[in-house]
């Protein structure tokens, strides 16, 4: 009856005040790095419509790079305003939060996929197909892989020039996601940056049936871990009779002071909590990839065209993780006691799962994508540590992961045969005596990846290990001392083979990029040198954004 009477409430105060619905407060201002990509995005879907072909490629890069660069001078103007420390506020009447950690990660995300962008745009690694240049993406999609169709728009010399808005959707939901500060904004976020994802893991030009098959599992996977949230959400929901995160937040901390008389029946029941956390997290953490639900991230890895790969392995995770950070820091601290030993127990076989099994692998691309899986469980280690020092130590080690992934795949693009991208590791044997540069290159990445001193690797398992430690995780800190010993093995080894034995006499070529894939992987060597040699002003900028605003 109490909730008939709510409703009864509700519809005399509404029918009595006829036009009086209050229009929402939007601050414009302050969303505008999620509002320039967005809008460039639904801009790039006409550009595709209206726009000749022959001009649509430039169209489009040119559109693209422009909308992230603007975005980021936003949020570089965001920051000078002062709304990453003293205006921090939750804006967009409750939806997302604009404080620090939020335009550290988007400022992350924003450079990261502006880098990604130069390698999408490349088109002179492939031989040019019927006097056309040719990237990596499939000449026409929609058309059965060898069919009749696809010879066609091969022969006409087509190139699929809407990965550009595609990818500009996914950077949007990624801005969004670790901003968001209610549960349905966070998973309309999730939903806005997976599905173009899905899209462009089957859009490889080479192997395309391999590219769909990663796509399909992709989707599958990701349906079922959004399903997870989603049920989660309602669960939480239940719990809290709110989906804001402050809520909820006070809910769990104040208990019975905080629910509604007429929703008692319902709500503070720690069964839904405790189980609505619990799905919440399993959906995040199928994003960053940690064991368990690390099942999607070889397969599609692998599938995935090259440049897609680096974009996805980079800027997916920088998003994941701040919205792990904020669920936690914000939402849950006040069960800080229930969720830190399930952390622990992902973080300790995150990081030593990723580190084994790479060492069995013979594909580069799967090699990094298990390295990608051990490096999760690196940043897991910052997460629990449950202050300050663990959230700076985190957004330092994304900014400086994301750089040396991205670089990374940029270099196996170069790598190539009759087939198209070599990945096979047997493969690589000499690359350093047949291409010194690019094998020196790669070494970097790989050195930067096992944390060796003077890269940017080892100054943000620094961080995050030293953060552990504080809050009195040793134990974590052994185990992930041990998993980068493990890891480091198997990036040497690439090291050695490329250096140390003779190259094969059918071996691959190193094809010669345009001045974008060179962009792109001069940017990362110099982010992972720098970030390496003089950490301590990026580390100090990431301290300063280092508050949630609750």
């Amino acid at each position: 009856m109490s909730s008939v009477a709510s409703v009864h409430s509700l519809w005399t105060v509404a029918h009595g005040a006829p036009g009086k619905i209050p229009a929402p407060h939007i601050e414009y201002a302050q969303l505008s790095p999620t509002l320039i990509v967005l809008g460039a995005a639904v801009l790039g879907v006409v550009v595709e419509a209206f726009v000749p072909r022959r001009h649509r490629y430039y169209s489009q890069l040119l559109l693209t790079v422009v909308a992230l660069a603007a975005a980021f001078a936003a949020v570089i103007g965001l920051a000078a305003g002062g709304f990453g420390s003293a205006k921090a506020h939750i804006a967009a009447m409750g939806a997302l939060a604009v404080d620090g950690p939020a335009l550290f990660l988007q400022g992350t995300i924003l450079l990261v996929s502006l880098v990604a962008v130069f390698t999408f745009a490349e088109r002179r690694l492939d031989p040019a197909a019927h006097g056309k240049h040719v990237d990596s993406f499939a000449a026409q999609p929609a058309a059965v892989p060898g069919g009749a169709a696809e010879q066609a728009a091969v022969k006409a010399g087509f190139t699929t020039t809407e990965v550009f808005p595609i990818a500009l959707f996914a950077v949007g939901g990624m801005l969004v996601f670790p901003a968001a500060n209610d549960l349905l904004t966070l998973f309309i976020a999730l939903e806005v940056f997976s599905l173009p994802l899905y899209i462009l893991c089957a859009l490889a030009r080479r192997q395309r049936l391999l590219s769909q098959e990663a796509a399909v599992k992709y989707f599958l996977l990701g349906a079922f871990s959004s399903a997870f949230l989603l049920f989660g959400v309602a669960l939480l929901y239940g719990y809290a009779g709110t989906v804001t995160y402050a809520g909820i937040a006070e809910v769990i901390s104040d208990g019975a002071k905080q629910i509604d008389p007429a929703l008692a029946g319902t709500m503070g029941n720690d069964a839904l909590l405790l189980i609505g956390a619990a799905l919440v997290l399993m959906g995040l953490l199928f994003k960053v990839g940690a064991v368990p639900f690390h099942m999607w991230t070889p397969d599609v890895y692998q599938g995935a065209p090259t440049p897609v790969t680096g974009f996805m392995a980079a800027a997916t995770k920088v998003a994941a993780f701040g919205a792990l950070l904020r669920l936690l820091y914000v939402v849950l601290p006040g069960m800080r006691w229930d969720w830190q030993p399930v952390m622990w127990g992902v973080a300790i076989i995150t990081m030593l799962g990723g580190a084994i099994v790479a060492i069995t692998q013979t594909d580069i691309k799967r090699l990094l994508a298990y390295s990608s899986i051990a490096h999760a469980g690196f940043i897991l280690a910052g997460v629990i540590a449950t202050s300050e020092e663990g959230i700076s130590s985190v957004l330092f080690y994304l900014a400086a992961y994301s750089f040396v992934t991205l670089g990374a795949f940029a270099v196996v693009t170069l790598v190539r045969d009759a087939g198209g991208e070599a990945t096979q590791l047997s493969k690589w044997a000499g690359l350093g005596r047949r291409s010194p540069l690019v094998a020196a290159v790669f070494a970097v990445f790989l050195l930067a990846f096992a944390g060796i001193p003077l890269t940017s690797g080892f100054a943000g398992k620094f961080a995050v290990f030293k953060a552990a430690a504080q809050s009195g995780a040793g134990w974590l800190v052994v185990v992930g001392v041990l998993s980068s010993a493990i890891a480091a093995f198997f990036y040497i080894r690439v090291i050695v083979l490329m250096f140390f034995q003779e190259p094969k006499a059918d071996g691959p070529t190193v094809a010669v990029p345009s001045p974008l894939t060179t962009t792109a992987i001069a940017i990362g060597v110099a982010v992972t040198l720098v970030l390496g040699l003089a950490p301590q002003y990026f580390l100090d900028l990431a301290g300063q954004a280092g508050v949630f605003v609750r």
